[in-house]
């Protein structure tokens, strides 16, 4: 019977807690996730997020994720010495001596999530939801060509319009902010109409 008792959920570890909360500039989070094609081929999507303002800093597509490609990522994603001081992801073996060795060589720190702990990685596992309700969800994708079409036209919305709680209600590119003699309010539809954005204009 004490199996199915419901039992409370353990508070997170503080220290896990505070390291995440701190507000560190250079600490940034990388994953995988997989999108099914209209032929049924998966297609893994990486995703490299600068924690200080939720800014999607590189993405990429690929049908064959291994060590020697997401080690390349890293290096496209700070080039030359924009490297952050922390990496946070998980322990999954797509990161093998390889992408640890490139990383390693430049002056980054990997911070690994415990197993099966995604709440440890909780903003990139954000994204990837939100990616997916705001945009994956509502089209089908043909093929990688089509897939990467739809992640830029998405990001580029994401990043100037896309509102976070956590920035008090602004984008991770600063947006400006209309005084009301401005102008009336005026809707601007993005990404194909499936949201929008508001700005003030003079009549």
């Amino acid at each position: 019977m004490e199996k199915y008792c419901d039992r409370p959920r353990k508070p997170c570890s503080p220290t896990w807690r505070a390291f995440l909360d701190n507000p560190v500039t250079d600490l940034v989070s990388i994953d995988l996730f997989v999108v099914l094609t209209v032929r049924f081929k998966l297609l893994f999507i990486l995703l490299v997020l600068a924690h200080d303002r939720r800014k999607l800093v590189h993405f990429n597509v690929t049908e064959n994720p291994i060590a020697q490609w997401t080690a390349q990522q890293i290096v496209e994603a700070f080039p030359w010495d924009s490297a952050p001081k922390y990496l946070l992801r998980d322990r999954d073996p797509i990161y093998g001596n390889v992408f640890r060795r490139r990383v390693d060589s430049m002056g980054i720190e990997e911070v690994l999530a415990a197993p099966r702990s995604p709440w440890q990685n909780p903003y990139i596992e954000r994204l990837i939801g939100t990616v997916r309700r705001d945009r994956l969800d509502q089209f089908i994708v043909l093929n990688e060509h089509h897939l990467r079409k739809i992640l830029t036209c998405y990001f580029a919305y994401y990043h100037r319009w896309r509102t976070h709680l956590s920035l008090a209600m602004d984008s991770p590119d600063w947006r400006p902010v209309h005084p009301p003699d401005q102008g009336t309010v005026v809707e601007f539809p993005e990404i194909g109409g499936l949201h929008h954005h508001y700005e003030r204009l003079a009549a």
